[in-house]
């Protein structure tokens, strides 16, 4: 996946949030479903933006942006600060 393509996938699953938090304002779905869902966004965001933060290392340290491959949710999730 190249920065590009994960840019997309970022923009995306920030179209979705803002489309979650429309129908929540409309009472298509439940304040339940929204935070649930939204909780799944934030996860894949995290991973995206993690990748995206790898490549651009990797690129920067002389090495091949390609071979950075995404990391599981858990593994980010639990990253340390």
């Amino acid at each position: 996946m190249d920065d590009k393509t994960v840019l997309g996938r970022i923009h995306g699953l920030v179209d979705e949030e803002h489309q979650l938090r429309e129908q929540l304002r409309r009472g298509e779905i439940s304040g339940d479903e929204e935070r649930a869902r939204l909780a799944e966004l934030e996860e894949s965001l995290d991973q995206c933006w993690d990748l995206l933060r790898r490549r651009r290392a990797a690129r920067d340290a002389g090495h091949d942006p390609d071979a950075e491959q995404a990391h599981s949710t858990g593994e980010v999730e639990n990253y340390l600060q």
